[in-house]
């Protein structure tokens, strides 16, 4: 999608820290951090939300790429929480895909 800024970041067009790339997602630090850790992972193709992820390899994927950032960055072991807002009412604001991975820091319940 041509101005999606996540496509862009993904492509290269916008330079970003990557913390982690293959062939299917990239991962980059997010730009308003809610914790000393806070990564989105997104998907190199471009997927509006969770509702138009068609298939579990997809997921997979993205997902194996937050464990790798937990297993890289030392959080396997002490928790992280991961996060995907998907529509308006849940505060999802950039319609790509992405999967907030928060970390090193003490965690509360409820969320939000």
């Amino acid at each position: 999608m041509p101005d999606c800024i996540f496509c862009k970041i993904a492509n290269g067009e916008i330079p970003t820290k990557k913390l982690a790339e293959n062939e299917h997602g990239v991962a980059f630090a997010d730009l308003n951090p809610q914790a000393p850790f806070h990564a989105l992972v997104i998907p190199k193709a471009h997927v509006p939300s969770v509702n138009e992820a068609r298939t579990p390899e997809m997921m997979g994927h993205l997902y194996a790429m937050v464990a790798e950032l937990a297993r890289t960055h030392g959080f396997d072991q002490t928790g992280y929480r991961t996060v995907i807002n998907t529509g308006p009412h849940a505060q999802q604001t950039v319609f790509h895909l992405h999967i907030h991975v928060i970390a090193q820091r003490q965690m509360s319940w409820p969320p939000g």
